[in-house]
């Protein structure tokens, strides 16, 4: 059976030109620096957003834990969204593995963390308390539903903390999809920032990897850090070669995904018994089910997958689905009209 899969982009495939570059990739040790189609996407990837170098690593979660590792030591604290990937799904991995102490602030409706809830949450000079480090913002704003961060917002954030001597890291696991959204370059939302984590893994389709970026300094201490957590590979140009293709033919389709979103959001917001969470600026859609259906999230999982189409619970009434390279306009009319099926 072909799936119609939306449970996360990270379900994506590899595309036939990876697969061509990955396997005529030239490779070296990269830990020994050697490998050349490696320093390539470190260079790509640090033209893209506006900074000085780059870093391969195997994950979004270890770029995000490598960055906090790097800028806060042990006992400092980092300023995080209480909605946000870092401290909700990476394991507590700053505390566990870096000693960071988490002072979380509620999200805006649109992803964003108001400077005055920042303002309060900073720490004074006192003995008694942990010393502030750093600001995470994240964009797109996965729990918030897929929504981003303006340039404007980012400017104002980074001049606030730099005059208060902070540093801040954006979880850009999907930030090309932040610029695509607004029509920008993604350079121009990162510039002000002090680093920067993006997956090549989800929307771009690369099977594997995420790079982490901001000036050489940063970067040459991050590469030690990386090597500490178990990050350092070796002939990873296999890997990295999909991610340079990922980086030059698949962001500008991004808008494709977005707009099958919001197809998808019309379709769905047309059937009695669910409440989108507003109508999607990327390539989520999260809605919930009226408290009058009798289905259970893990009934309507079962019933969807039966005719082909994955989906998945967010919650004990709520769904995220998520449109991808994979998804065309044929799933998403068959995915609305399976969900007509089971809620008429």
């Amino acid at each position: 059976m072909e799936w119609i899969d939306l449970r996360s982009d990270t379900v994506t495939h590899p595309t036939p030109e990876m697969r061509a570059a990955m396997a005529a990739a030239p490779v070296g040790d990269d830990v020994f620096g050697e490998d050349p189609t490696v320093n390539r996407l470190q260079e790509l990837a640090a033209e893209k957003v506006g900074m000085e170098a780059g870093l391969f690593v195997p994950s979004g979660t270890m770029g995000n834990l490598a960055a906090l590792l790097t800028h806060c030591g042990r006992g400092e604290e980092a300023i995080v969204g209480a909605q946000s990937h870092i401290l909700l799904y990476e394991a507590g991995g700053m505390s566990a593995l870096g000693g960071i102490h988490s002072r979380q602030v509620r999200e805006q409706p649109d992803g964003s963390l108001a400077l005055q809830d920042l303002e309060a949450a900073i720490r004074p000079d006192d003995v008694h308390e942990p010393v502030t480090r750093l600001i995470a913002i994240e964009s797109t704003h996965n729990r918030c539903g897929g929504v981003f961060q303006s340039p404007a917002y980012l400017r104002v954030l980074a001049d606030f903390a730099h005059a208060r001597g902070l540093v801040v890291h954006m979880d850009g696991a999907r930030l090309f999809n932040a610029a695509v959204a607004q029509g920008v370059e993604a350079r121009t939302l990162t510039a002000p920032l002090d680093s920067v984590t993006f997956c090549l893994s989800k929307g771009l389709c690369a099977p594997v990897g995420s790079v982490l970026c901001g000036s050489r300094e940063f970067i040459a201490r991050a590469r030690r850090i990386r090597k500490q957590l178990g990050g350092g590979m070796r002939q990873a140009g296999v890997l990295a070669a999909a991610g340079i293709v990922a980086l030059e033919q698949m962001i500008d389709r991004l808008a494709e995904d977005h707009i099958r979103a919001r197809k998808l959001a019309e379709g769905l917001a047309g059937l009695p018994f669910v409440r989108l969470q507003g109508m999607p600026q990327t390539n989520m859609v999260y809605f919930d089910l009226d408290e009058s259906v009798t289905l259970t999230v893990e009934q309507i999982e079962a019933r969807m997958q039966e005719r082909g189409i994955l989906i998945h619970a967010d919650g004990r009434r709520r769904f995220r689905l998520v449109t991808h390279y994979w998804i065309d306009d044929t799933s998403i009319e068959r995915t609305v009209e399976a969900f007509r099926a089971l809620l008429l």
